[in-house]
């Protein structure tokens, strides 16, 4: 259970980081309620990081924390922002999900 919550604390990592792209384009108002969602999502994070290193070990877990939010936040970026998709970043960030999956099967827990 605790894996599905360290899943989940990296996809709000990914909702923190479009938050703060988002509110990097509005300005006003509009920049203001990206920011406060950057802020909620920011909080579900890193309480969700917690709860699931109570069990899994702090370095793998913080891997792939980190690896997910990366993940999801460069998927985000080619989607949505309009970032390249060249076959350099797809071939790292291939690698990138490689690396987190070896590190779900060689941990412990």
């Amino acid at each position: 259970m605790n894996w599905v919550i360290l899943i989940i604390a990296g996809l709000f990592e990914v909702g923190f980081a479009t938050c703060l792209g988002k509110a990097k384009e509005s300005t006003g108002p509009v920049s203001s309620y990206w920011m406060i969602g950057f802020f909620i999502c920011l909080a579900i994070s890193m309480a969700l990081l917690y709860k699931a290193t109570q069990t899994l070990p702090i370095g793998t877990a913080y891997a792939v924390w980190t690896g997910v939010g990366a993940v999801g936040t460069v998927l985000v970026g080619i989607l949505y922002f309009k970032e390249p998709a060249e076959f350099w970043r797809l071939f790292f960030l291939t690698t990138l999900i490689a690396s987190i999956i070896g590190l779900k099967f060689v941990s412990s827990q």
